[in-house]
């Protein structure tokens, strides 16, 4: 494998505000795309990267205005990775629901996923990226499983990515998602608190389960309607663990309906039925405080037509 010099001389970089507040070692990390960690960790240690004029720790946070001098890299050549194709940005922009200065909302189709990795060339802010060149700055504030649906927040400025990430962490926003849960539930209202524990079996696949070892993990279900063999329900999650949901659901003992890692095969199949031929859990709507006016946002993100024929074929047969 070939190797470049993605830095052919020193750099001298000002910090603006999209990179003020950030640790230089994350800052270079983005920066270097590509290169070590262990290598940018040595060029920082011997003083390669310098801070106005001055070396600096790993741990130095960087000010407005600080230049930053960086060296010469050299990165082993990879192939590249093609780019998001026709149909996936016309699918991404046409799912944009709301758009302003410091972020972007987008209800996120089912099957995608919202970056590349494990085998997967790009996903929804590889597509964002390529949509919007110009915007210098474009990060995921949280992540959506691949085959979950629904409001899905990109920060277009890093003081927005700090700011609304805070609030994830305090628990100081309200998400609501809705979930078709197979068989009836007689109970209108549940909280679930059964701590779960991440797992990565032998195949690399994440697998959650319940267990007092696990997270604290917490989840309000509401009955919004049942139906003869489903039952739609509102859950709003206090925390935000992996496939919390799913396995809070399961853990009740009615799985979400069309799940095939945690779900009920039998179950699955006469949804398919009703035309269901994916995950029935939607994010929709969420709701915080902007990091600019101050204000309480609510974004809402509709079902997808698919979902709604499913609700559409089971009402018929109440």
């Amino acid at each position: 494998m070939n190797s470049k010099i993605i830095n052919h001389s020193v750099k001298f970089i000002e910090i603006d505000e999209r990179n003020a507040g950030q640790r230089i070692d994350n800052f270079l990390f983005n920066f270097l795309k590509g290169v070590p960690k262990g290598h940018i960790y040595k060029i920082i240690r011997k003083g390669e990267v310098r801070v106005n004029k001055g070396r600096i720790k790993q741990i130095y946070k960087l000010q407005l205005g600080d230049s930053v001098r960086i060296p010469p890299v050299k990165l082993a050549e990879k192939p590249s990775l093609p780019a998001p194709g026709r149909s996936l940005l016309k699918l991404i922009e046409n799912s944009i629901i709301y758009e302003d200065k410091s972020l972007i909302a987008i209800n996120k189709p089912s099957g995608v996923a919202v970056h590349g990795g494990s085998g997967i060339s790009y996903g929804i802010i590889e597509a964002i990226r390529a949509l919007r060149t110009e915007q210098k700055f474009l990060e995921l504030i949280h992540r959506l499983d691949r085959d979950t649906s629904g409001c899905l927040l990109i920060a277009k400025k890093r003081s927005s990515l700090i700011a609304i990430q805070d609030l994830f962490r305090q628990r100081q926003t309200d998400k609501r998602y809705l979930a078709l849960l197979c068989g009836q539930l007689k109970l209108s209202n549940k909280k679930v608190t059964a701590p779960l524990l991440r797992e990565a079996l032998k195949s690399g696949e994440r697998f959650v389960r319940v267990d007092k070892q696990g997270k604290e993990s917490c989840s309000y279900f509401s009955t919004l309607e049942s139906f003869e063999q489903a039952t739609l329900m509102q859950v709003k999650i206090v925390t935000g663990r992996t496939h919390q949901i799913r396995v809070h659901s399961q853990y009740l003992g009615h799985c979400v309906a069309g799940d095939s890692k945690y779900g009920n095969y039998a179950c699955n199949q006469r949804l398919k039925e009703q035309g269901l031929k994916r995950l029935f859990l939607h994010s929709a709507q969420i709701s915080f405080q902007h990091p600019e006016t101050q204000e309480k946002v609510t974004i809402k993100a509709p079902m997808t037509e698919e979902l709604e024929n499913c609700l559409s074929k089971l009402r018929q047969k109440k």
